[in-house]
């Protein structure tokens, strides 16, 4: 009997692991436009999102944006967006990748409160439905295609 990690494999999903906080966020390393960073995996994020104060850190152009945000905590939040971006998680690579950037402040306060690291950003389903995202949460991978 073939395992799911060897029916993806085969299907050429890249597998890309995570780690699971102490406060249960799924914690991913991403780079965007070749920066480093650390993300929340956040299937009820509907669009991946950066922080603020790390525009210059990713090498982002940020653009005015008349969207509100609103998430776990916190609504009507003011918006930019960044547009064409290259985002890679593990092998994984998308090109002409967008981000909403968004002040992340309530959530690293929230992370750092309970002694967890603070993230750069989110990874939301806009990236989990353009690779076609298999999550098993069992073995701490992201699968994506």
């Amino acid at each position: 009997m073939k395992t799911l990690p060897d029916i993806l494999k085969k299907e050429n999903y890249k597998k890309i692991k995570f780690k699971v906080s102490k406060t249960q966020h799924l914690l991913i390393k991403a780079k965007i436009n070749g920066v480093k960073g650390n993300f929340i995996l956040d299937t009820g994020a509907s669009n991946s999102c950066i922080g603020f104060e790390s525009v210059e850190l990713f090498l982002l152009e940020a653009k005015h944006s008349k969207t509100k945000a609103s998430g776990a905590g916190a609504t009507g939040m003011s918006t930019q967006i960044a547009v064409g971006n290259k985002l890679q998680l593990g092998n994984w690579k998308h090109i002409d990748f967008d981000l909403v950037i968004f002040d992340l402040s309530h959530v690293n306060e929230a992370l750092v409160a309970f002694k967890a690291k603070p993230v750069h950003g989110i990874i939301g389903a806009d990236i989990l439905m353009k690779g076609k995202g298999i999550i098993d949460y069992y073995n701490h991978c992201l699968y994506l295609l």
